[in-house]
């Protein structure tokens, strides 16, 4: 069974890539995340996955934050913001799951205790019905500390904020 994982973060990739194996997955990285902002903190997030070393394919489209802008524009405040830059990162995912042959996707963002979990198991759902490729849900967060306490330890970076340039600010003022 295939699926494409939409990769957030190496952090966030862990502890799912290992439930996810465990299940019998053969997985492959879709490192899609055109809200994160700057460029080096793009950039610094895309190397950590290479710090990580997760043993699989990692996709990794053009860096658009356009699309990003473009998609969230007058929606900016949260929680708004976030459910619109998921679906967009989810979408995306699915599509090019879809075009690969995959027969299922799902994201990392089901690990972190910050995300609202039913909200993307919605989105996911959705998108799952306009592009008819299956939507793996399965909850993640009980591995969220154990993978970044690991993450730590091996070096990997692990970043203080979603990624978009609202979180930052948000995470700058104390929100």
């Amino acid at each position: 069974m295939e699926l494409l994982l939409h990769t957030c973060c190496a952090p966030c990739l862990a502890y799912p890539l290992e439930v996810l194996r465990n299940e019998g997955f053969k997985v492959t990285g879709f490192f899609y995340n055109p809200n994160i902002h700057p460029l080096a903190e793009y950039l610094r997030r895309k190397e950590a996955l290479a710090v990580l070393n997760p043993g699989i394919e990692i996709i990794y489209p053009e860096y658009s934050p356009r699309e990003f802008f473009r998609a969230v524009n007058a929606k900016e405040e949260t929680p708004l913001r976030c459910s619109v830059c998921w679906e967009e990162r989810l979408k995306k995912t699915s599509q090019v799951a879809k075009t690969g042959g995959f027969k299922y996707f799902t994201t990392t963002l089901l690990v972190s205790p910050y995300q609202n979990q039913e909200l993307l198991q919605q989105i996911g759902r959705a998108v799952s019905a306009e592009e008819g490729v299956e939507f793996y849900y399965a909850d993640f967060r009980p591995g969220f500390r154990k993978a970044h306490d690991e993450a730590k330890a091996k070096g990997v970076y692990c970043q203080k904020y979603c990624g978009c340039i609202y979180s930052e600010i948000e995470r700058a003022k104390g929100k």
